[in-house]
């Protein structure tokens, strides 16, 4: 079973969420991420969903870091997003939480 982590503002400041155009500026200068409007799970079935995902490419995983609602969602995974949630929150100045 994979934990959800949530990088959010309202912790400390309810009022400021994180925006979609701040995500995109940021994740733009970050080489290995890519931004993408739909994520598609492949295995059995094939699944696409629609949302604004920023893909962080580890090594030959793609790890969706969602962004829904003023938060940024991601996937534990795989343990190797931890510190890159971190540093991601860290530059955001935002929270890690679990979600």
């Amino acid at each position: 079973m994979s934990k959800r982590y949530v990088i959010t503002r309202t912790r400390q400041q309810p009022e400021q969420r994180i925006d979609l155009e701040e995500c995109k500026q940021y994740f733009a200068t970050k080489p290995d991420f890519t931004y993408t409007p739909v994520y598609t799970v492949k295995g059995a079935t094939t699944m696409s969903i629609e949302g604004d995902f920023f893909m962080w490419s580890f090594g030959e995983v793609q790890i969706p870091f969602r962004h829904y609602q003023g938060d940024i969602y991601v996937s534990g995974t795989n343990e190797a997003v931890i510190p890159k949630m971190l540093e991601v929150a860290g530059d955001l100045h935002a929270d890690v939480m679990e979600g």
